[in-house]
């Protein structure tokens, strides 16, 4: 099932040991034809970086609920636009989640992986899911918009595209796309963490023990993708 195997891969140059040692003495031989160093497209990068410029913005409450709560929030010391912000972050990674299940079950199912593997990533899809709609309800149980896309939410997004492609291609292997959905969930359980104790500095003890929950099941979606692609790979032992 894995895709690990030997062929002709000519990328590297023990392929073409002539040609390889040609090319190696043209780039020694050869000056750089402008002036200039890595430090140049450093500072090129540095002077587009301007601290007043961000992506996008945490939205104002809608309502009039929300904006009394956050109102609140803020008297009392507490810093409501980082929460909401991170509440969306949660809400785009957990319904990108469903898309990476969604799209690694058509390949488990084309690629006859067995159906007790299937029924447990149906179950997980399942389970991102209905965390998506835990934080939709925490967002609206404080007044925040959950359609809105907040600046976390934008950079979560971008961050998984390369997550969601190397599933998505059909030359990719199981044992491929899992290595993929490993570095997913690794980030999962780290953000739920996360955001566990922003609800609890908040005060928000609802929200703390619902995503708790949360973090219990993607804690068993991190050790079942562990466990299936160190068999993928025949690894033996801890």
């Amino acid at each position: 099932m894995s895709h690990s195997s030997i062929g002709m891969n000519r990328t590297g140059i023990q392929m073409s040991p002539l040609q390889s040692q040609q090319q190696t003495d043209i780039a020694e031989d050869t000056a750089p034809t402008l002036p200039g160093d890595a430090s140049d497209l450093a500072s090129a990068r540095q002077r587009h970086i301007s601290p007043d410029d961000s992506i996008g913005s945490v939205p104002l409450p809608g309502s009039l609920k929300g904006a009394v709560k956050t109102t609140v929030q803020k008297v009392t010391g507490h810093h409501p636009a980082m929460l909401i912000d991170k509440l969306g972050e949660r809400l785009a990674f957990e319904r990108n989640g469903v898309r990476l299940y969604d799209a690694l079950i058509a390949k488990a199912t084309a690629l006859a992986v067995s159906a007790e593997r299937i029924a447990r990533l149906h179950h997980f899809r399942g389970e991102e899911a209905e965390h998506m709609e835990r934080v939709k309800r925490a967002m609206e149980q404080i007044g925040a918009d959950p359609t809105a896309q907040t600046p976390a939410a934008d950079v979560a997004g971008v961050a998984a595209i390369g997550v969601l492609q190397v599933i998505t291609d059909p030359r990719t292997s199981f044992s491929q796309s899992l290595d993929a959905l490993l570095t997913a969930e690794l980030t999962d359980n780290a953000a739920w963490e996360l955001l566990i104790d922003m609800a609890r500095d908040a005060g928000q003890q609802e929200m703390v023990s619902s995503f708790t929950q949360a973090l219990e099941q993607e804690q068993d979606h991190l050790g079942t993708v562990r466990i299936w692609l160190r068999e993928e790979l025949d690894l033996q032992g801890a």
